[in-house]
């Protein structure tokens, strides 16, 4: 089932190598360059392209690795000076690196799927339970089209988190940690949920029966020390430079496509409370400008989301969102402590990675699958959870939307979205035996319908004073998206 599900799945994403070119390809390819070109004193102070290196050292490595296959296909993009270049060999070189490394996600699917019998709580077992654990997470249309059209490397990345949960369930606790530490030095984004490991490690690794364990606490902290000094290690002289790259907290509050979260909904009301101003308030209303990332004025009201300023609203600082996004983690953290088990510990680190997307400073609308593909394993623990995440899952798979914008992609992301909505419906009606969800909850699913039919028809087609709002379509899905994925956090009777 593990190499025959990677393998149709292959043969699937191989149909779309022809999908439109992002600007990630380029970043990938100058990284290629940066590793394979330069020493590695110099991979995080190169800036030849603007797309310069901002992920940990492990994920540099990697780049490094895929080099050395990389130059068989097309050396010359491992020139750095060859900014934009984007060859057949290149390009296909690219595509077929993501659809080989996912076979590490694969293996985490499955690990998943095999060791889901050692969790007591969990209502669903069989047969069925196994193929929605293993089909919904191959399948998973957010991440085919973040990866296999749009282009990253996510498939690759979630594996190890999905190795680590897998080893968490088994009590493998040293090995869990081990597969979280690299991921982490691999993409630092999953920092989000690093507090859930925290709290599960120390109260049931290090705490044994109840008695504090030193012994234990030495050989986790050795273990993860001895990961970041191996990641780090190369770099020691130029910490600085590194941590500089890592967190460039001068890109603003939202990324450019505006994640469906909190600070969307902050942006739109601030948006309406200007045009309210500006209507009826006349010149009291005074726009402020600031500067964005390429020394061009932008404004809430623009469109625009770099380093903007807020019009009517208190514009918010990194500090502030991180207080915020701490305060709504510690309900599930101080449940973690209290009854730490490995139930506990996916809910806990998936409420994390939902407070961290909500309220985090700067965050990609691609972030939504942090919270998605763990909750996939928690959709057959019990029928509430599926519900919600039956909710969560399809309207943050409809908040990518805008990311693949070309109009030859349309039909593309209809399909998967679709298809994979029915599909995760289905399998999990089978789990559960029941509806999941109510005749309110369809009706706001299908309302995502009109906001489709808005933002990739009707706006195009407007009177020049409205279609000139760029953003509006943009804004539709954020608005429409955050609406599902901030009530599914705070029902009340999600279990938390």
């Amino acid at each position: 089932m593990l190499i025959a599900g990677f393998l149709a799945l292959a043969c699937v994403k191989l149909l779309y190598l022809p999908s439109y070119k992002s600007t990630d390809f380029e970043v990938h390819r100058n990284w290629l360059a940066i590793t394979s070109s330069l020493g590695v004193q110099s991979w995080y102070h190169e800036a030849t392209s603007q797309w310069t290196l901002d992920y940990p050292p492990f994920f540099a490595w990697f780049e490094f690795a895929l080099s050395k296959v990389a130059v068989h296909f097309d050396p010359e993009m491992l020139v750095i000076k060859n900014l934009g270049y984007s060859s057949d060999k290149t390009i296909l070189f690219q595509r077929l690196s993501v659809i080989v490394t996912d076979f590490v996600f694969a293996v985490g699917a499955w690990t998943c799927m095999k060791n889901m019998h050692n969790l007591k709580s969990v209502q669903a077992r069989g047969p069925s339970r196994d193929a929605a654990i293993y089909t919904l997470l191959l399948t998973n249309a957010g991440l085919f089209m973040v990866d296999h059209i749009h282009f990253q490397y996510n498939g690759f990345l979630f594996g190890f988190l999905l190795l680590s949960i897998g080893a968490m369930m088994q009590e493998q606790y040293l090995l869990g940690s081990l597969w979280f530490c690299v991921l982490l030095n691999l993409k630092h984004i999953y920092m989000y949920i690093a507090p859930a490991y925290f709290i599960f490690l120390l109260r049931a690794y290090c705490f044994n029966n109840s008695a504090f364990s030193i012994t234990r606490l030495v050989k986790l902290g050795s273990l993860v020390i001895l990961t970041f000094v191996v990641s780090f290690g190369p770099f020691v002289n130029q910490i600085p430079q590194v941590i500089s790259r890592l967190f460039p907290f001068k890109r603003g509050l939202c990324h450019a496509y505006w994640a469906p979260n909190f600070w969307a909904v902050y942006n739109l009301v601030d948006k309406a409370l200007t045009i309210i101003g500006k209507k009826f308030g006349g010149d009291m209303i005074k726009i402020p400008t600031a500067t964005d990332l390429n020394g061009t004025q932008a404004s809430m009201t623009g469109g625009l989301v770099q380093d903007i300023e807020h019009i009517v609203l208190p514009s918010v600082p990194p500090l502030a969102t991180f207080i915020i996004t701490f305060l709504f983690m510690v309900p599930c953290l101080i449940k973690l402590w209290r009854r730490p088990n490995s139930v506990n510990f996916m809910r806990s680190l998936t409420l994390c990675g939902w407070s961290s997307f909500l309220f985090g400073w700067h965050v990609h609308e691609k972030a939504v699958l942090i919270m998605i593909l763990p909750m996939t394993l928690l959709a057959v623990i019990s029928r509430k959870e599926a519900k919600y995440f039956l909710l969560l899952a399809i309207t943050g798979h409809f908040s990518l939307f805008p990311l693949l914008y070309p109009h030859q992609e349309l039909y593309t992301k209809m399909f998967l979205h679709i298809a994979w909505a029915f599909l995760a419906v289905k399998m999990l009606k089978k789990v559960h035996k029941c509806d999941l969800l109510t005749l309110a909850e369809k009706i706001y699913l299908l309302a995502s319908v009109i906001i489709f039919i808005y933002s990739e028809f009707i706006h195009f087609y407007l009177p020049p004073n409205l279609a000139k709002y760029e953003f509006l379509p943009l804004l539709a899905y954020s608005a429409y998206s955050a609406l599902g994925v901030i009530s599914t956090y705070v029902s009340p009777d999600r279990k938390r």
